[in-house]
């Protein structure tokens, strides 16, 4: 099972489909909390959906269940924690609902994790194939940039 994560930000929208396209994936899981705000461009949920459809022939999920809650994304954000604080509490609550158990595997099976982050250094869309790497067997992890 391969696991691609992408990020759209400082990326056109000709590259990032163009990685979507190569990468052979069928699905885009958008693991957004807020996926409609006007500061994504072309990466808005009704837009985003149209686009991989039809420029990539993908399908389009979004789970909520794989974003940080808002108080945890603030933390992070408002320069109330750092990344380490921030990624122990979004582990912890990744644990707590039990994604292993609750995210269907065919759905992750050659999809792509996309969230706003350009790399997945600080990004939470790596934290969620970490997580799941480490809890389902024979995960490989690809992050598209």
């Amino acid at each position: 099972m391969r696991i691609h994560t992408i990020g759209f930000t400082k990326k056109t929208a000709e590259h990032f489909f163009g990685l979507l396209r190569e990468s052979g994936a069928t699905t885009l899981v958008d693991v957004r909390l807020n996926n409609v705000s006007q500061l994504a461009g072309f990466a808005k949920r009704d837009d985003l959906r149209y686009f991989v459809r039809e420029l990539c022939g993908m399908e389009y999920a979004h789970r909520v269940d794989l974003a940080p809650t808002q108080e945890i994304l603030d933390g992070y954000r408002k320069g109330r924690s750092g990344f380490g604080p921030f990624e122990k509490r979004f582990v912890g609550l990744m644990a707590e609902r039990r994604i292993q158990d609750t995210v269907p595997r065919e759905l992750v099976d050659s999809s792509i994790l996309l969230c706003g982050e350009e790399s997945p250094e600080h990004c939470h869309r790596r934290l969620v194939a970490e997580y799941l790497a480490r809890h389902w067997e024979g995960v490989e992890i690809q992050h598209l940039v």
